[in-house]
């Protein structure tokens, strides 16, 4: 008994620390995912720049320990005319 919960115990802290969940947010179709050790946004976010043309911004947020550790976001993408 005592060698199965020295097993179970590790496993089940390792899925609280390491699985993330998933938030949608309504804003063009950024999605976050959040562990309790890491975290990984996909940005998509609509929005224009400052000549007042619509598109969007792409990106992704990595996060690691809540240290940003890489991060190329906002990459502005203008919305194609006629499309």
């Amino acid at each position: 008994m005592k060698k199965k919960l020295k097993i179970i115990i590790p496993l089940i802290i390792a899925v609280i620390l390491l699985v993330p969940l998933p938030t949608h947010y309504r804003d063009g179709g950024t999605v976050e995912y959040n562990a309790v050790l890491w975290g990984v946004t996909k940005h998509h976010e609509m929005t224009s720049d400052s000549a007042g043309n619509a598109g969007y911004n792409t990106g992704i947020t990595v996060r690691i320990l809540c240290f940003e550790v890489y991060s190329n976001y906002p990459q502005f993408v203008p919305e194609k005319k006629g499309a």
